[in-house]
């Protein structure tokens, strides 16, 4: 097993440029929209609410970081995720956020209880 610690450079480089390609809302949002299965890109744009040429465009960066795999068939290119790692992260860390945080100050999500 990897040791986390013990990244090359290279691999610190490539989660970093990862981590901010996700870190913008619509990247996020066509990738998670991807989690539910393949979807041509107009059907991805659609769910995830924005124009066509954007999802386009954000597409093709999310596919150079292989976080998103593309498949032509006929007039229409389906998007899908990469891989099972790429599926397994999102819902991680999705499953983070949405779960109750209490701190040992006892705030529960930001607020006192």
């Amino acid at each position: 097993m990897l040791e986390l610690g013990k990244l090359k450079d290279h691999h610190v480089a490539q989660l970093t440029d990862m981590f901010r390609l996700l870190g913008d809302p619509s990247r996020l949002r066509l990738v998670t929209t991807l989690c539910n299965g393949e979807a041509a890109a107009s059907v991805a744009a659609a769910m995830s609410g924005l124009s066509p040429q954007l999802a386009s465009h954000h597409l093709r960066l999310l596919r150079a970081a292989r976080l998103v795999k593309a498949e032509r068939k006929g007039k229409r290119i389906y998007y899908a995720l990469a891989d099972e790692h790429v599926r397994r992260m999102l819902e991680d860390m999705i499953d983070h956020v949405v779960e109750p945080h209490r701190d040992p100050a006892g705030v529960e999500n930001g607020e006192r209880i």
